[in-house]
C-alpha cells in the first residue's frame, strides 16, 4: 500500500509530496523547498525515515513547484520528468523568479518526458498520467486507481481551480481538463492538490462553485 506524505513550502504555500511504497521506495513530486530550513526539513525527513528516492516528477513547472529540483537531483541520482508541453514554462521559470524577486538554482533538464495515458511505476504500483492542460500547457495529474487518489497539481483545489491567466494557460481548456479527466473519477477519490488541503472528487462535484455552475 502506498503512503503519501506532504509538506507545505515556500511563500506560495506549495504542497510537495512523497509517494512511498512498502519498501520505502519513493517518488518525489513538485519539490518546492525554498529556504534553508525547508531544505533541512525535507532531506532530514527522507534520511530519518530511510526513504529511497526513485524518481522526481513535476505536475507542471511553475517556479513554486521546481524550487527544489536542483537540490534533489544533486543529492539523488534519479530520473526526472515532466510533460513536454510544459517545456516553455520550465524554460521561463528562472525569469519568473526574478520578477518575484526570488532567485533560485535553475532546475536541470528532464531525463525524459511524461506521456499521457502512460503509467509511472513505483514497485508494484502504477500511477496513470492524466494530461490536464489549462493552468499550464503541460499540466498532468497522477491517478492511483487501486487506492483511489489523484495528485492534481494546480488543476483542482478544494472549492477552487487553478489560475488560467499565466502564459500558456486557458480557462476553457482548464475546465475541459477538469470535467473530462478528473470529474470522471470515482467520487471517493482523494485529491491531493498543489496548494491547500486535500479534498475528494465527490465533494468538489457537489460544492466547488466553478464546477457546479456548469
Amino acid at each position: 500500500m502506498l503512503r503519501i506524505h506532504s509538506f507545505t513550502f515556500n511563500p506560495f504555500q506549495e504542497n510537495t509530496y512523497l509517494i512511498i511504497d512498502e519498501n520505502n521506495k519513493t517518488i518525489i513530486i513538485d519539490p518546492g523547498m525554498y529556504s534553508p530550513d525547508e531544505f533541512d526539513v525535507f532531506f532530514n525527513f527522507i534520511d530519518q525515515h530511510k526513504l529511497i528516492p526513485e524518481l522526481l516528477l513535476n505536475t507542471h513547472t511553475h517556479l513554486d513547484h521546481v524550487f527544489g529540483n536542483a537540490a534533489v537531483l544533486k543529492k539523488f541520482d534519479i530520473p526526472y520528468g515532466f510533460h513536454l508541453a510544459d517545456k516553455p514554462v520550465f524554460d521561463a521559470a528562472s525569469s519568473a523568479g526574478a520578477m518575484y524577486g526570488m532567485s533560485f538554482e535553475k532546475s536541470p533538464e528532464p531525463t525524459y518526458y511524461l506521456k499521457e495515458h502512460e503509467n509511472v511505476q513505483l514497485g508494484n504500483h502504477l500511477l496513470k498520467i492524466l494530461l490536464t492542460p489549462g493552468h499550464s500547457p503541460g499540466s498532468v495529474c497522477f491517478y492511483h486507481e487501486a487506492q483511489q487518489f489523484v495528485i492534481s497539481g494546480d488543476v483542482l483545489f478544494q472549492m477552487s481551480i487553478g489560475r488560467s491567466d499565466f502564459p500558456g494557460g486557458n480557462y476553457d481548456t482548464l475546465m475541459q481538463s477538469i470535467h473530462s479527466q478528473l470529474m470522471m473519477l470515482p467520487g471517493d477519490t482523494k485529491v491531493y492538490s498543489g496548494h491547500g488541503p486535500e479534498t475528494t472528487i465527490g465533494f468538489e462535484k457537489m460544492n466547488n462553485p466553478f464546477i457546479t455552475q456548469r
